[in-house]
């Protein structure tokens, strides 16, 4: 597992998992369906959980172009690997997209909302507002990535080896999945909280080539993409004054 492959086969399990809930909770005749915002937000979060636990040991799991952009204005991953990271976010986020609508092709067969079913790939408004809704995009990704900035290894040092450490393992994703619960309980109403380009940008392009009814809203396709790159810039400008 090199971190290109990581980062695309973390992403494509968050997007599977993380759409897949928001099928299951929109298209019509699904079991899941009507389950509503708590389900959404939760599935989500353990979405993220299983993207970073698989993709973390080779790549840092950032399964995000803004938190990749973060960390390089921050000075804390080098800007060679930036477009590599990010190619393989995107590819990884069509990829889960795809296998989204394949799990759940019958459903989306049934659905007559083509609102719901784009809901499914990617993001949208609950009040269409170009100003807040790119003001709630750059805060709910201001917050992820400067929390992200703060978070810490857990280490004990032994008298015997002060070198010597004992970490979490898998469970060391829990801090970024309840980070990513919060904002979507607190910060999620207004825009879907995209919170990462990869996370909508590569599912409307697939909900765009995929043979899914109804337009792809690409006029407010740039908020979701825009928005976490401000966002994410800003929180690094902050940790580094801070810092």
């Amino acid at each position: 597992m090199n971190p290109f492959t990581a980062e695309l086969i973390g992403t494509m399990l968050m997007i599977l998992l993380g759409n897949g809930v928001v099928a299951n909770v929109v298209l019509k005749g699904t079991k899941g369906n009507n389950s509503g915002w708590i389900v959404i937000t939760t599935a989500w979060a353990l979405a993220v959980f299983v993207g970073v636990t698989v993709a973390g040991p080779a790549s840092g799991a950032h399964l995000n172009p803004a938190v990749t952009l973060g960390l390089a204005v921050a000075g804390k991953f080098s800007w060679d690997l930036v477009p590599t990271y990010i190619a393989a976010q995107m590819l990884g986020g069509m990829l889960g997209a795809f296998l989204v609508w394949l799990f759940n092709k019958d459903h989306f067969a049934i659905t007559e909302d083509e609102g719901a079913k784009l809901a499914c790939f990617s993001t949208g408004p609950a009040i269409r507002n170009t100003f807040s809704n790119l003001i709630s995009e750059i805060i709910g990704t201001f917050v992820l990535v400067f929390v992200i900035f703060h978070f810490s290894d857990p280490s004990i040092s032994l008298n015997a080896d002060p070198t010597a450490k004992v970490g979490l393992g898998s469970v060391g994703a829990l801090p970024v999945t309840l980070l990513v619960w919060a904002i979507g309980l607190s910060l999620g109403g207004t825009t879907g909280y995209a919170i990462n380009p990869a996370r909508d940008l590569a599912p409307r392009i697939m909900h765009a080539i995929l043979p899914v009814k109804g337009g792809s809203d690409w006029g407010y396709a740039w908020i979701p993409v825009a928005g976490p790159i401000l966002g994410s810039i800003l929180a690094a400008v902050l940790y580094g004054i801070l810092n």
